[in-house]
């Protein structure tokens, strides 16, 4: 058993407000220092649940922002089970077929384990998983044109199919669930990914907070 208990943190925010771009970055300037063992991303979209059962087009019709189309009970569980000193074996899901594959992606516990996701903080159980809570607060207008970007040239998808969905799920769902969560942030940031003073303010936090597990 190691002597450290994991820290797990929560980047929630809106579709494309910046929340993969902050966590790629605490990464990238972290692994370095602390090893492919010390460090890991867990994407929420991992945990979208399985409709292999369901016709495609059927499929196309999910609203993917809803917290139902998450199997959120999953991720507390291996969420617990890496802060047990235990591996676990993630999803994978495809975004072109809306449902998993029959692959998984084994984790073994980390010092520092970075959650995002957009309805993280909505969820009660989930909260009390995490160690720290972070919020990107990016407006709306600017999150669209990033998930436009984002969906058509990495998932596929057309710019007609992404606005409908924008307008019919993502934008209700967002005042409806995502934002209201906002509340339960230890941290909001603005600005997205790249602001450099929030980036350092949580590292400064996760090496305090690395400190004081080699203290103890």
């Amino acid at each position: 058993m190691p002597n450290w208990k994991p820290t797990v943190i929560a980047i929630a925010g809106a579709s494309a407000s910046g929340k993969t771009l902050f966590a790629k970055t605490i990464y990238r300037e972290l692994i370095d220092e602390l090893g492919e063992e010390g460090i890991v991303i867990i994407n929420e979209d991992a945990y979208y649940r399985d409709q292999s059962h369901l016709a495609l087009a059927e499929r196309e019709n999910t609203n993917y922002d809803h917290p139902n189309a998450f199997e959120h009970e999953l991720l507390s569980q291996h969420i617990t089970a890496l802060c047990n000193n235990e591996a676990v074996e993630v999803p994978q899901y495809c975004y072109k077929t809306h449902t998993r594959t029959d692959e998984t992606t084994a984790i073994s516990p980390k010092r520092i384990i970075l959650v995002e996701g957009i309805l993280l903080l909505n969820n009660p159980d989930l909260r009390d998983r995490f160690d720290i809570k972070i919020y990107m607060d990016t407006p709306l207008d600017i999150c669209l044109l990033r998930r436009i970007s984002r969906d058509v040239n990495e998932r596929g998808r057309s710019v007609d199919s992404v606005t409908k969905q924008y307008l019919s799920t993502v934008r209700p769902m967002f005042y409806q669930f995502v934002e209201p969560s906002k509340q339960w942030a230890d941290l909001v940031i603005t600005r997205g990914g790249k602001n450099r003073i929030a980036l350092d303010v949580v590292k400064a936090n996760i090496h305090q907070i690395l400190q004081k597990h080699l203290k103890e």
